[in-house]
C-alpha cells in the first residue's frame, strides 16, 4: 500500500498517520458511529514505537506501522468482545485473536473496534450495546453488516484497513454497500480462533474471516498476512495457493447476472454486464450461460438448512427454547421446503449429516465445474444500500425492480460460495444515479483465494476503484 511505502521511506511517521485517522475520527464516527471502541492511548505508544524501530534500522514487515481497526468480535487483549449481546459487555479478552496476533506482527497498530449487529447474525448493523452504525453514502442508509462497521469506517477514511467475517455474505454485502473491497476466503484458510464467543475453540461450519480494503492490493497483502495454518495444523501442512499467472485472454469467465430464486435490481445486473464485457475487451472468454451441474433451488435449500442450524447453535439457551416452541408449532402435515427450512433451526445430527452430505456433492459439481471456467461473477445482493428497517426479520422487504421482495431471499448470492466454501472478492463498480456504491463478486474454486484476488487486481487497474463518499475525500 502507498501508506506503508511512505512510512518506509520515512516521508510519513506512524504517529503521523495514527493522529490523522483519530482525527477524522472525531470528526465523522460521531454521525456514522462505526467505531465503538477506542484505543487510542495504547495505539499512539505503538505507533512511537514502530517509529524507533524504523529509526534504528530494523526492516519494516509488510503493514509497518499502517492503523487500522478491527470488527468487534475479534479477541484484542484488553478489550471488549460482546458480539453485540449485552450479557457479553463484561466480556473483556485477555489474549489477542490468531488473526489479531499476525496483524500486529506484520506491524499494523490496531487503534480501534468496528460495530456489529447482534451476534453477527444480520445484513444490518446495529445492537444494543454500541447503537446503529450508518453508511457514510447516505446516513439514513444501512451500511450492511455484520462487518457493517468495518466497511463504514474504511468508506469514511477512518482507518487504512479492516478485518471481519462472512458467513452469509457478512463481509461481501457491505463491501458493496460501502464501496469497498473484501474478501471472503475458502473456509478455515484464515484460521478463526480467537474470533468466537468466550470458551469457544472449534471452528464454526461455512463462516470464515477476512480482510476488507480500499484497494485490491491492500486485500492481497492483509489475506497473505492472516493466511496459514493455526498451531495444531502447522505441524503438517504447509499452505501453498496458486496465484493468477495468465493473460486475461487465457481466463474463462462465467457471468452470473441474476436468478430466478433472487431476483436483482436491473442496475445489478448491468454492473455484472459490464464486469463481464470489460473481461470480454481485456480478452477473456465470457460465457453468461454457463452454472455448475447443480439447480440453484436445491443448493439455496442446502444451504439455508446448514445456515440456520449453524446460526442457532450460536443463540443462548433461552433464545433457543423459544425458537424450540416455534418450529414443534409447525403442523407434521407441513412438508413444504419452507417448513422444512424452518425445522432445520432446530436439527438433529442426522439431519444435519444428510445436508452436508448434499453439500459435499454440490462441492464436487463445483470442482467440476471449475476445470472448465476460471472464475463466475455474480451480484451479492439485489440492490444498493437499502433504509435501516429494525423490524421483524421475517416481515422486512427490499424494493426490487418494483417489487417487494423478502430480504433475506438475498442470501442466495452469499451462499453460492458460502455453502461450498468458495472464496469470494468483491469489487467496488461505480456509483448508481443516487450516488450510492454497487459491488459484485468474483467467486473462483476452492483455495483460488490468491486468484480471486488477482482477478480484482486486474479489474481495479481498469477502473472498478473505490471512491470516497462525498465530503469523506
Amino acid at each position: 500500500m502507498d501508506l506503508h511505502a511512505a512510512i518506509c521511506r520515512r516521508e510519513l511517521s506512524s504517529t503521523e498517520l495514527l493522529l490523522h485517522y483519530l482525527g477524522r475520527l472525531d470528526r465523522f464516527n460521531p454521525s456514522i458511529n462505526a467505531v465503538v471502541v477506542d484505543r487510542r492511548k495504547l495505539a499512539l505508544e505503538e505507533a512511537r514505537e514502530a517509529d524507533r524501530a524504523l529509526e534504528s534500522g530494523r526492516a519494516p514487515a509488510p503493514l509497518h506501522g499502517i492503523p487500522m481497526t478491527i470488527k468487534e468480535s475479534y479477541d484484542v487483549a484488553g478489550l471488549p468482545t460482546t458480539w453485540g449481546a449485552t450479557d457479553l459487555q463484561d466480556n473483556i479478552a485477555t489474549r489477542d485473536s490468531v488473526a489479531v496476533q499476525r496483524l500486529r506482527r506484520a506491524g499494523a497498530v490496531i487503534y480501534g473496534k468496528t460495530n456489529v449487529p447482534y451476534l453477527l447474525a444480520d445484513i444490518q448493523t446495529y445492537n444494543s450495546v454500541y447503537g446503529t452504525t450508518n453508511n457514510p453514502f447516505c446516513l439514513e442508509l444501512s451500511p450492511g453488516g455484520s462487518s457493517g462497521g468495518s466497511a463504514a469506517a474504511l468508506a469514511a477514511g477512518l482507518c487504512a484497513l479492516e478485518s471481519g467475517s462472512d458467513i452469509g455474505g457478512s463481509i461481501r454485502n457491505p463491501a458493496h454497500f460501502c464501496g469497498v473491497f473484501g474478501h471472503k476466503p475458502t473456509w478455515i484458510v484464515l484460521p478463526p480462533r480467537g474470533h468466537a464467543p468466550p470458551n469457544v475453540l472449534s471452528p464454526t461450519d461455512i463462516a470464515v474471516i477476512g480482510p476488507l480494503a480500499r484497494s485490491a492490493r491492500d486485500l492481497d497483502v492483509a489475506f497473505r498476512v492472516m493466511a496459514g495454518p493455526d498451531e495444531i495444523q502447522a505441524r503438517g501442512v504447509v499452505l501453498r495457493l496458486p496465484e493468477l499467472t495468465e493473460r486475461p485472454s487465457e481466463l474463462r469467465i462465467a457471468a452470473w447476472r441474476d436468478d430466478d430464486q433472487a431476483e436483482v435490481s436491473g442496475e445489478v445486473a448491468e454492473r455484472v454486464d459490464r464486469v463481464g464485457e470489460a473481461l470480454r475487451l481485456m480478452g477473456a472468454r465470457v460465457d453468461f450461460e454457463a452454472r455448475p451441474e447443480i439447480s440453484s433451488e436445491h443448493t439455496h435449500f442446502v444451504y439455508r438448512c446448514l445456515l440456520n442450524a449453524t446460526m442457532t447453535a450460536r443463540q443462548p439457551e433461552s433464545r433457543y427454547r423459544k425458537i424450540e416452541e416455534f418450529v414443534e408449532s409447525i403442523p407434521a402435515i407441513d412438508t413444504s421446503r419452507d417448513s422444512q427450512v424452518s425445522r432445520s433451526q432446530i436439527a438433529s445430527f442426522r439431519d444435519w449429516g444428510v445436508w452436508n452430505e448434499q453439500r459435499t456433492h454440490i462441492r464436487w459439481a463445483w470442482h467440476r465445474f471449475f476445470q472448465e471456467f476460471d472464475f463466475v461473477v455474480a451480484p451479492i445482493m439485489a440492490t444498493a444500500a437499502f433504509p435501516h428497517d429494525h423490524g421483524q426479520m421475517s416481515k422486512r422487504t427490499v424494493n426490487v425492480n418494483g417489487t417487494a421482495q423478502e430480504m433475506y431471499r438475498q442470501i442466495f448470492w452469499a451462499g453460492l460460495a458460502s455453502n461450498a466454501y468458495l472464496p469470494a472478492t468483491v469489487i467496488p463498480t461505480g456509483t448508481n444515479a443516487r450516488g450510492l456504491p454497487i459491488g459484485v463478486q468474483i467467486i473462483g474454486p476452492e483455495y483460488g483465494d490468491l486468484r480471486t484476488i488477482g482477478l480484482a487486481r486486474l479489474l481495479e487497474a481498469e477502473g472498478f476503484a473505490f471512491v470516497p463518499p462525498p465530503g469523506y475525500e
